[in-house]
């Protein structure tokens, strides 16, 4: 299936439930959801105007953003592939959710690493569940200074293995 939004063709449209639209402004990112709006109507789907949201930057004061005269709801923040984006690009509430996840992996194997002896099964076992959980989607991590030495970081690699 594909739709033609902008001179460019999107395929397997049918699978997506999550788009981000990036623009310089309001007014473009406006039209932007109009044309895939019109797009999405043409093949039979619409848009769910009760989850769409927007999100600005911080640098923009104040933004209404509309769409065939209903206004959008501003978010502060959201997640997208699997990552906790905000409007100021603040790392901090994303490394708390992926060390919560990783404690939760941590609790779901702490018995069988309690009671066996053998090394290479809690290495795997932490290698799978703990340390996968703990860097889950950092290919879209954006580290600062500020975070380098978050203790969700710093503890995976500082507390080793069993």
């Amino acid at each position: 299936m594909r739709v033609k939004i902008g001179g460019r063709q999107l395929h397997h449209i049918r699978f997506t439930d999550d788009i981000v639209l990036i623009t310089p402004d309001i007014s473009q990112a406006e039209g932007m959801l109009a044309d895939f709006d019109k797009a999405c109507r043409m093949i039979g789907f619409r848009l769910n105007l009760k989850k769409t949201m927007f999100m600005t930057n911080g640098l923009v004061s104040f933004a209404s953003f509309t769409l065939n005269g209903t206004n959008i709801f501003e978010c502060s923040s959201y997640v997208y592939l699997a990552r906790k984006m905000n409007m100021m690009n603040d790392l901090a509430p994303e490394l708390r959710r992926r060390k919560r996840a990783a404690w939760g992996g941590f609790r779901s194997i702490e018995d069988v690493v309690k009671r066996t002896k053998n090394s290479r099964l809690c290495a795997h076992l932490f290698d799978s569940m703990v340390f996968r959980a703990l860097t889950y989607a950092l290919e879209t991590w954006s580290l600062r200074k500020q975070n380098e030495n978050h203790s969700a970081l710093s503890n995976a690699q500082s507390n080793g293995r069993c």
